[in-house]
């Protein structure tokens, strides 16, 4: 039984990373996880995720696409196809497999070969303008994660209207609310991770 590959994408400093690190600590006792991340250059989420202790430096694989971030995760995800491979290996049985895209647009999607789930990530801070943009990340993840709530005020973003917003686009998939700095939002993305555990 293959582990479930949960996608986790969004834009630079959406909270991508810190929802990794959150979901690692909430689920690491009860269930054997490993994790991919993709940057372009370095291998910094990774990094931050080992000196975080999210999880042993060994069940963590940065990825370096070189490139686009999107390519990787869609396109040509044989660099990750790879990762995976490997820490299915050394890490067998595991239950949840993360892979961490790299910052990138609304346009970011992975690909079906690569996961099994997709939880989009987007920041209040970037206006409240975001959910109606649309594009696949808005529209077509298992999961839309609104984060940074506690910035609204501050940039003059209106709730209701990201809500409203989100509504529309998304139609009947679910979305929430999170400030993941104080954790707000995610024990139900916590839930959402675990009803598809099979």
């Amino acid at each position: 039984m293959s582990a479930l590959r949960v996608g986790i994408a969004g834009p630079v400093g959406s909270g991508k990373t810190a929802l990794l690190d959150a979901l690692c600590k909430a689920l690491r006792d009860k269930y054997q996880i490993a994790v991919v991340t993709n940057d372009i250059y370095t291998k910094e989420d990774a990094q931050f995720l080992t000196r975080s202790g999210a999880l042993p430096a060994e069940r963590i694989m940065g990825v370096e696409t070189g490139g686009c971030p999107h390519t990787a995760i869609r396109e040509d995800a044989s660099l990750n196809l790879s990762a995976i491979a490997q820490l299915e290996e050394q890490f067998n049985p595991l239950k949840i497999l993360f892979v961490e895209s790299g910052g990138d647009n609304l346009a970011a999607t992975f690909s079906p070969e690569l996961v099994d789930l997709t939880i989009y990530v987007i920041d209040v801070a970037a206006g409240d303008k975001i959910p109606r943009k649309g594009g696949p990340g808005i529209t077509k993840s298992d999961l839309l994660v609104i984060n940074k709530i506690d910035l609204a005020p501050a940039v003059g973003a209106d709730l209701d209207v990201m809500d409203r917003d989100a509504k529309k686009m998304r139609g009947s998939k679910p979305f929430l609310f999170s400030n993941l700095k104080t954790q707000k939002g995610l024990d139900d993305i916590i839930s959402f991770v675990e009803k598809h555990i099979v």
